[in-house]
């Protein structure tokens, strides 16, 4: 009906009213990474920008594109969006303004209708009705070695894992398909199981970053912290009003990005850090430290905690 609708996540209720613009079928939206902005692209060959929490238009349709508009991507750090079209062609664009970056990426026999952006933002994977993945240098637009074959049909998907090792792609042969990254190889034998074409695919973290609880005396909640490279560090924290006793049962885990305490979201730890080193996870006295390579967040997390 050539239109998007923002849902309630939780409700599943309708979020205004309909984002109208576009004049034809709408193939492919995206999210920015700050969730602020939603990208959207459509047969009229057209992407369009959009306040995420308004719905108001952002600026002119980016034009560029020959053909339908099949799939959109936006870069870790929200800068930058990347466009496949049924023109065979990739088109890299400035989020903030609209403009498009460098030339299209050609390479592929057919239309493009998977885009993703590796973790780190370096790499762009794109999936066609060529039957092919392809690698490219998000910076240069340059095709990283030779296109990914194995599919025995047009590949509708693609997916890097959070730590940007691996990459999956699901194909109108109805499996999923596990490769290598760096190299382009295939890791393993096809995933067989679906009845009809793979349309969507998503890698998981195989480790979550571990979860532990501390408690301490001292005035401080974390007098000294050990970081991944075994180097102590002081950690200078203003001593907490209030303190979690022992023999309070806390219990963390994972809900998407979020560290959870029970149903209460503590702190959004983005997938881009978690292949950094060995993450942390420590809480003590409503103060909540994640330690990821040489990354440390700090948190006051006391108010999720009722303290």
């Amino acid at each position: 009906d050539k239109t998007i609708r923002l849902w309630d996540a939780e409700t599943g209720a309708p979020i205004g009213e309909p984002l109208r613009g576009h004049d034809g079928v709408v193939w492919a939206v995206a999210f920015s990474p700050d969730g602020k902005h939603l990208a959207s692209g459509s047969d009229d060959k057209t992407i369009r920008l959009w306040d995420a929490k308004t719905g108001a238009p952002i600026g002119e349709p980016l034009r560029g594109h020959d053909g339908w508009v099949c799939a959109v991507a936006f870069s870790p750090d929200g800068k930058h969006l990347a466009s496949g079209s049924d023109d065979n062609t990739i088109r890299l664009w400035d989020a903030e303004t609209g403009a498009p970056i460098g030339e299209p990426l050609r390479g592929h026999d057919g239309a493009v209708w998977a885009v993703a952006f590796s973790p780190d933002g370096k790499h762009l994977a794109s999936g066609s009705d060529d039957k092919t993945i392809r690698l490219w240098d998000a910076k240069t637009g340059a095709p990283i070695g030779e296109p990914l074959r194995g599919h025995d049909g047009a590949v509708w998907a693609v997916a890097f894992s959070p730590d940007g090792k691996h990459l999956a792609s699901g194909s109108d042969d109805k499996t999923i398909r596990l490769w290598d990254a760096k190299t382009g190889a295939p890791i393993g034998e096809p995933l067989r199981g679906h009845p009809s074409e793979v349309s969507n695919v998503a890698l998981s973290l195989s480790n979550h970053p571990s979860f532990q609880q501390y408690h301490s005396s001292d005035s401080q909640p974390f007098p000294h912290l050990v970081t991944a490279t075994d180097s102590p560090r002081s950690l200078a924290v203003a001593t907490p009003k209030y303190s979690l006793p022992s023999s309070q049962q806390v219990t963390l885990s994972f809900q998407g990005q979020w560290v959870m305490f029970g149903s209460q979201r503590l702190f959004w730890l983005p997938h881009k850090y978690w292949g950094q080193g060995d993450p942390l996870i420590l809480l003590s006295h409503g103060t909540l430290v994640i330690t990821c390579k040489e990354y440390l967040f700090i948190s006051d997390v006391s108010p999720a905690l009722n303290l």
